[in-house]
């Protein structure tokens, strides 16, 4: 299959998986998307994360991350795909953007890798902005 975005895939199999209630999404991997779920899982989006080599490209396998209590509801409460194949989205290192007032995170690809809008605020770098998610 040939996919257009392949973030916005990603992003769309977790949304998907976290609304029907999964446990573990598979997605086809890549590099960038591997580091989009390193960073989902480092700053507590998800539980864990595992890439699985095959003859093809591979496929990471994600286990969502839901809040506790009576109803089974994600910790993500959205995710949104900035930056568009259509429509490419840049930020400057002073206007990188805060999301949710600091309470979400923002994901950057950036000159020094694929970072969350908090480190590259610290490093003072700018980039493509991917995503937004909290």
């Amino acid at each position: 299959m040939n996919i257009t975005d392949p973030i916005a895939d990603l992003l769309t199999r977790i949304r998907n998986g976290q609304k029907a209630g999964f446990d573990v999404v598979t997605v086809p991997a890549s590099k960038m998307k591997i580091a989009v779920t390193h960073l989902l899982k480092q700053e507590g989006f998800i539980r864990a994360y595992k890439c699985v080599r095959d003859n093809k490209q591979g496929i990471i396998k994600i286990a969502l991350k839901y809040r506790e209590g009576a109803t089974q509801k994600g910790v993500i409460e959205s995710l949104k795909r900035e930056s568009k194949p259509g429509c490419r989205r840049y930020v400057t290192a002073q206007t990188v953007p805060y999301v949710k007032n600091g309470f979400g995170i923002g994901i950057l690809s950036t000159s020094q890798g694929v970072m969350t809008c908090r480190e590259a605020r610290k490093r003072n770098i700018g980039g493509e902005y991917l995503c937004s998610v909290y």
